[in-house]
């Protein structure tokens, strides 16, 4: 088993990390990966023009550590990768991939989808949207803590 947990601040290609992962993977039965992108607009509808991730350089990279070696220790899969940028991040630019593979479908689903909301409500980072009406903080949602304590 392999657990990648990366932190960039230049730009996060995914073709490259499913390749990775791909790669990683030989002789898994599934995959399942997920893209997240920085929006173009803030909750309440404002446009978005760039998203600063704030971070600590230690402490960021060991939470999303942290994060992936719980999935990987949690569910029965052969592989883990995390890759989270920081930085300023235009609007409509990937931020993170989040991936697994594992003999089964329903393994690998299940660490994407645990890694998702782990990273959403516990990385280390703090959020920034910007655009023309300014930057403001954002943290995340009640929806977000919500699907966390799913996991327990």
């Amino acid at each position: 088993m392999s657990v990648v947990a990366l932190l960039v601040e230049a730009g996060l290609d995914p073709r490259a990390e499913l390749g990775a992962l791909l790669e990683q993977s030989a002789g898994a039965g599934a995959l399942v990966s997920f893209v997240g992108i920085a929006r173009p607009a803030g909750r309440a509808g404002e446009p978005v023009t760039e998203l600063v991730l704030d971070h600590h350089p230690t402490l960021t990279r060991q939470s999303l550590e942290a994060i992936a070696v719980a999935a990987a220790e949690r569910f029965a899969v052969s592989h883990v990768r995390v890759v989270h940028r920081c930085g300023r991040i235009a609007a409509g630019a990937p931020i993170l991939f989040a991936g697994a593979s594992s003999a089964h479908r329903r393994a690998a689903f299940d660490c994407a989808d645990f890694l998702m909301d782990r990273l959403k409500t516990e990385a280390i980072l703090w959020k920034r949207e910007v655009g023309d009406q300014g930057s403001a903080w954002i943290e995340p949602s009640d929806a977000d803590h919500a699907d966390n304590t799913r996991w327990g």
